[in-house]
């Protein structure tokens, strides 16, 4: 009777195993496709942006965290990318945006001083007119390497929670940074406000809702001709 149980369980643990054997391969498929796109994605940042440094990308999920913890230098010249983060990217824009936003801290990593004219040292003092330069040379990024910079601005729409105030905080309002981000791409790439293909986007929807204020400040300097930095909300 017992050989007969045991016989009976071993067979019910069969189909069992097989399942979790093929959900498991299924998995890795699933993660190396999106390494692959990853990949694919910020190399050609690094290639069009002719960035001299060996930057890798990597794509994984809850256990990056925990070797996070035991290796505190393995973000400084690594772009990592959690499924949380992941599970946000719409298109191949927006994967170029978040992408070339860390490639920028990559770099900073080599204490050199790189595009925009900070080093080390300013950053620390000056936090939010760094993350101010970071925005833009992504933007740069991401147009030399043929993706749409409104990507961005979606993106962070998505991601990036809006704070009461920055006053005493090290960073900047998101809706700030939009604003910012927005200007810099209407002065300097005009051509992707002119064709807006994410016009009818949720996201940019919620922006363009979210953003009034800003924006008629800015078309109020445009038709002045003003150069003056703007304070935005």
């Amino acid at each position: 009777m017992i050989k007969k149980i045991i016989v009976l369980f071993a067979m019910l643990c069969i189909p069992i195993a097989a399942y979790a054997e093929e959900n498991y391969e299924q998995k890795l498929i699933n993660e190396q496709t999106i390494q692959n796109r990853i990949d694919n994605v910020g190399v050609k940042l690094l290639n069009a942006n002719k960035i001299p440094r060996r930057i890798i990308f990597v794509y994984n999920e809850a256990e990056k965290k925990s070797k996070l913890k035991l290796d505190t230098t393995m973000t400084s010249r690594q772009v990592i990318m959690f499924d949380n983060a992941y599970k946000s990217i719409e298109n191949d824009d927006e994967l170029a945006a978040f992408l070339a936003r860390e490639i920028v801290l990559a770099a900073k990593s080599f204490d050199r001083e790189f595009a925009g004219g900070l080093n080390t040292l300013q950053i620390k003092a000056a936090p939010k007119k760094y993350e101010i330069i970071a925005d833009k040379l992504a933007v740069n990024f991401m147009v030399k390497a043929g993706y749409d910079p409104i990507g961005l601005i979606t993106y962070l729409q998505k991601t990036a929670p809006q704070r009461r105030f920055d006053k005493f905080s090290n960073r900047n309002l998101t809706s700030k940074r939009l604003a910012i981000i927005y200007e810099y791409i209407y002065t300097k790439y005009p051509y992707y406000l002119a064709n807006n293909k994410y016009f009818e986007n949720e996201h940019y929807q919620n922006f363009l809702l979210t953003s009034v204020n800003n924006r008629k400040m800015l078309q109020q300097k445009i038709k002045n001709g003003s150069k003056e930095e703007l304070h935005y909300e």
